[in-house]
């Protein structure tokens, strides 16, 4: 499906939570599912639960796409990395699976891309999906230290230097 910024990106409010968590577990499953084994991906489910993304959204910059009609299509945060000044790190960025290759993801890193934790940070990282690297090679992310194989949680850290 092809949007044509029928969205806006604002930041998260509490209320959003419950179709976040929707996003994620979606995404998990019908995403990342094709690169994850089934047990992985339900133990990643399973963490992300309302509560932890009312949590998460306290410790970052969270924002959400939302369509015209309220609908919340996509989501991202931003961090400083372990509280450095200096560097920042992505996470938790989804969008509706049915909307993947609309924009949207696009839109959501250009937005943290323009957050003060984006724009005070020399260092970018981001935990990629075996399945997302392709999406943050492109919006200019590389493999940290030439990482070839995914880490011990199945990830790609990739960084942006500014």
């Amino acid at each position: 499906m092809r949007m044509k910024n029928n969205y806006i990106i604002r930041r998260f409010i509490a209320a959003d939570a419950p179709e976040v968590r929707n996003i994620i577990c979606r995404g998990l499953h019908e995403v990342n599912g094709r690169d994850y084994p089934a047990e992985r991906i339900e133990r990643y489910c399973n963490v992300y639960t309302i509560e932890k993304i009312l949590s998460q959204a306290e410790n970052t910059h969270m924002y959400v796409a939302v369509s015209e009609t309220n609908r919340i299509l996509g989501t991202g945060s931003i961090a400083p990395y372990f509280g450095s000044e200096t560097e920042s790190i992505l996470l938790t960025i989804y969008v509706m699976p049915e909307l993947i290759g609309s924009g949207i993801g696009t839109a959501i890193i250009k937005k943290l891309e323009t957050d003060e934790y984006f724009l005070r940070a020399s260092r970018i990282e981001i935990p990629a999906s075996v399945t997302a690297m392709t999406f943050y090679r492109k919006m200019g992310y590389l493999p940290k230290d030439g990482q070839q194989k995914p880490d011990e949680e199945g990830l790609f850290r990739m960084v942006k230097f500014r």
